[in-house]
């Protein structure tokens, strides 16, 4: 099953990354302590719920996954294709470091990211255990975000792409992600041809498709394994935050992922 609910807390996984046995979950907005229009388990400290709520929603993730809250490393998500190598987890006192992508293959560390429509792309080299997050809005999609953070797997820890599991989670889907202008000009400059691929037109709206965007640029970097959730935020708003379809008066839903075992 994709959804598990335990102690009111729900999340998703994906059948690879349980398949390769790496600890995941994908926490929808149920089972935390935050009011609306955060209700109820928000992980975004920088959206008006008070921090203390915050803080007690992270630490029953966590603590469902019996692990320690001092493993956590995020960062500061600032829609860059920066991409850090985690050594270390972040001490909770240490200011976030900007960041929209994160590797580690370090197994004391979870990887924590935070996200309300934008792509979630998480990513395992079974072979060199090396694990990845990355948070793809449409600049780091047509920045190339997810590729960037394989090629940096090849740097880094001398993956290979061919090897690499990627799963792309729930976020926005082409049918609510109507674009503008802005956005249309930069699909087109990125992916020239290929762009009309990705743009949808709906009477006299334009629809950019995130989820095949993503997975074609992982498929022309050498990753055979996509898994796709194929699960729109905006159309279900009891389960996801939806930046786009709340207007901007939502919480933020957690994506962990770890080599603790």
């Amino acid at each position: 099953m994709p959804y598990q609910m335990i102690n009111g807390i729900e999340y998703f996984t994906f059948e690879s990354l349980n398949h390769a046995g790496v600890k995941h979950g994908v926490f929808t907005r149920k089972g935390g302590v935050s009011p609306h229009p955060w209700s109820s388990l928000n992980l975004g400290g920088t959206v008006g719920d008070p921090k203390g709520n915050v803080i007690t929603n992270r630490r029953r993730i966590f603590d469902l996954f019996s692990l320690p809250v001092e493993s956590i490393y995020d960062a500061w998500q600032v829609h860059s294709t920066v991409v850090v190598c985690a050594e270390v987890p972040r001490p909770l006192v240490q200011p976030h470091q900007k960041a929209d992508a994160i590797l580690t293959d370090k197994e004391n560390i979870t990887l924590f990211m935070r996200f309300a429509d934008c792509v979630p792309i998480l990513l395992f080299d079974p072979n060199k255990r090396v694990i990845g997050l990355v948070h793809a809005g449409w600049k780091g999609t047509v920045n190339r975000a997810a590729v960037k953070a394989v090629k940096k797997m090849q740097e880094v820890y001398g993956s290979t792409p061919a090897d690499v599991l990627a799963c792309i989670g729930p976020s926005i889907g082409p049918d609510h992600y109507q674009v503008g202008h802005e956005v249309i000009t930069e699909v087109k400059k990125a992916f020239g041809v290929r762009a009309s691929e990705f743009l949808a037109r709906d009477g006299k709206s334009i629809h950019f498709d995130l989820w095949a965007t993503n997975a074609w640029q992982l498929e022309e970097a050498g990753v055979k394994s996509i898994e796709l959730a194929s699960i729109c935020t905006a159309c279900d708003l009891t389960r996801w935050f939806s930046h786009r379809a709340e207007k901007g008066k939502t919480g933020r839903f957690g994506v962990l992922l770890t080599l603790w075992t």
